[in-house]
């Protein structure tokens, strides 16, 4: 208790010092800032500094869990404006490094006795420092490999981190509908899970083995093998890989490379690990591809992969589908199952602007279509309605921009539609196959089956709840509201009928009483009641004919 509440103050401090203290309403951490109200909202550093700016400054002095949640919230177009996902994407997973002794300590309790090798050549200066582990060159049964070891005690600091974060989004969720809307509780959670997922190296292992078996029939593509004899949940060893990064255009140029190829080459196998493999590198920037002597490209860093199943396939081509035949409506469907919204959700407005977004490509093929800038509008559109990807839709989207991205960098004129349309081409295609027709109706048959083996439990259940009064009604909220409209406009109308006879009748019976006398009575109040009438009964008649 007493480190959470350490922790929680030092969140309130960090938010404080960087110009956040409004953000302390939404946390409920007001009871932890100081008396002072100066110190609730503080000048920034830099008075100069955007709030993106101050936000990441922030997330940088919180330490690893939050710095890793920035890099992969920066990832998420569709939960983050575009000015805040920029700018969180800046941040580098770099930290202090811990000394190679207390490393060499974790290997030799990892390994026991078959550390030695290791040990003895492992190199003094890290080649990288992360939040989580921190890499070395060594050379182990005459390879050269990197070996990744887990900081000492960063299990129980993300940890006890998470935990805070958990908290922290419940209680945003509690103070605001529009952050509840997000579903930031269930967001933390599965940053949790993917978190505590990178802990485990074996896990990364294990990626990195399954690319390799996916790309063995593949020339040209390099995966590290894994070296599994001195490889643990702490400790991760890969065959090293050598090479000039595959943004270094001149780098490559001097040494003879076609630039256009390696592009080309890089972007069809993420594609590939989409389309075909259904397991995709999320994580496509330059610094994890390197193209080697012999001209093969090598790929590193298998942390954060995504997942293509059957369910999201079938979306993905019903989309694709929609988007060739442009036919906004279909498209936003597809979008919307995609996003787990109901079918009966409304959708009138999305499919307008995807509408609009579709006209502008009218009569190009889809080769020709940009691709980067198409998906951030979509993704755009989906966080304007509040539309939220689940996790693997927004790694591929991510991929795919960040792929563009990558092929660009290598050659200016690479357009990543090109390489793209042979696969949807391909993926239509076979969704659309005997085999695959087959299959659909398979799993159609056995739903059926099911269906039918349930039916007499629910018929019991549909006649339990008639036998109990019957079923009640639900409206939905738009749908109450123009029913309302209705009825206010019917009750004006006879507000309005009823006051009309009302002067009416008043007027007659002053008139048949004093016949005699309604001549002398003031013009102006006479004429007043014969106006009222009048427009009271026009009234009448347009609604009338406004409602026929």
């Amino acid at each position: 208790m007493s480190a959470r509440r350490d922790r929680f103050l030092d969140i309130v401090q960090t938010l404080t010092r960087h110009g956040l203290g409004f953000a302390l309403a939404y946390l409920q951490l007001e009871h932890h800032v100081p008396r002072n109200p100066l110190a609730r909202h503080p000048a920034p550093p830099d008075g100069d500094s955007s709030l993106p700016e101050r936000v990441r400054l922030a997330l940088e002095d919180l330490g690893a869990v939050y710095v890793k949640l920035g890099q992969i919230v920066s990832t998420r177009p569709d939960l983050l404006p575009p000015a805040y996902a920029a700018e969180l994407a800046k941040l580098q997973d770099a930290s202090t490094p811990v000394a190679v002794e207390d490393l060499r300590a974790v290997v030799r309790d990892e390994l026991g006795a078959a550390a030695g090798p290791l040990l003895e050549s492992m190199a003094e200066s890290p080649l990288a420092t992360g939040s989580i582990g921190q890499a070395h060159l060594a050379r182990l049964g005459g390879v050269d490999v990197v070996v990744k070891v887990r900081r000492p005690g960063v299990v129980e600091q993300i940890n006890l981190d998470l935990e805070v974060l958990a908290e922290l989004a419940k209680r945003a969720e509690r103070a605001s509908t529009a952050v509840a809307a997000f579903g930031v509780a269930s967001l933390v959670e599965e940053f949790s899970d993917t978190l505590r997922a990178e802990l485990d190296y074996l896990r990364e292992a294990r990626n990195a083995e399954r690319f390799a078996e996916n790309f063995a029939d593949v020339p040209g593509i390099h995966v590290p093998r894994v070296l599994w004899e001195a490889t643990t949940s702490r400790v991760l060893v890969l065959e090293r890989i050598r090479g000039i990064k595959i943004n270094d255009a001149a780098a490559l140029r001097a040494a003879g490379m076609d630039t256009d190829e390696l592009a080309s080459r890089a972007c069809e196998a993420l594609l590939k690990m989409v389309f075909e493999d259904g397991f995709f590198h999320a994580d496509p920037h330059p610094g994890n591809f390197f193209v080697e002597a012999g001209g093969s490209l090598g790929v590193i860093d298998f942390g954060m992969v995504g997942h293509i199943d059957e369910e999201f396939r079938a979306q993905l081509v019903r989309a694709l589908v929609a988007v060739v035949e442009r036919d906004e409506r279909r498209l936003a469907a597809s979008l919307a199952r995609m996003c787990g919204a109901s079918a009966s959700a409304d959708l009138e407005e999305l499919e307008r602007s995807l509408g609009r977004m579709l006209a502008r490509y009218v009569g190009r093929p889809l080769s020709e279509v940009p691709l980067a800038p198409a998906i951030l509008e979509v993704v755009g559109l989906l966080r304007r309605d509040r539309l939220r990807l689940p996790r693997d839709a927004a790694l591929l989207a991510k991929m795919l921009v960040m792929a563009d991205g990558l092929g660009k960098q290598v050659n200016p004129e690479f357009e990543l539609t090109e390489a793209l349309a042979p696969f949807t081409r391909r993926l239509v295609r076979e969704s659309y196959s005997p085999a695959a027709i087959a299959e659909r109706l398979k799993r159609l048959t056995l739903e059926g089956l099911r269906l039918g083996s349930d039916a007499p439990d629910l018929i019991r259940r549909l006649s339990d709840v008639l036998e109990r009064g019957g079923f009640d009604v639900h409206l939905r909220a738009a749908e109450l509201d123009r029913l309302m409209d209705r009825v206010e406009r019917t009750g004006n109308r006879i507000v309005v009928g009823v006051v009309t006879a009302a002067l009416i009748t008043a007027v007659g019976e002053l008139v048949g009483a004093q016949p005699r006398r309604w001549r002398h009575w003031p013009q102006a109040l006479f004429r007043a009641g014969v106006g009222g009438v009048g427009a009271l009964g026009g009234y009448l008649a347009w609604t009338a004919r406004r409602a026929r």
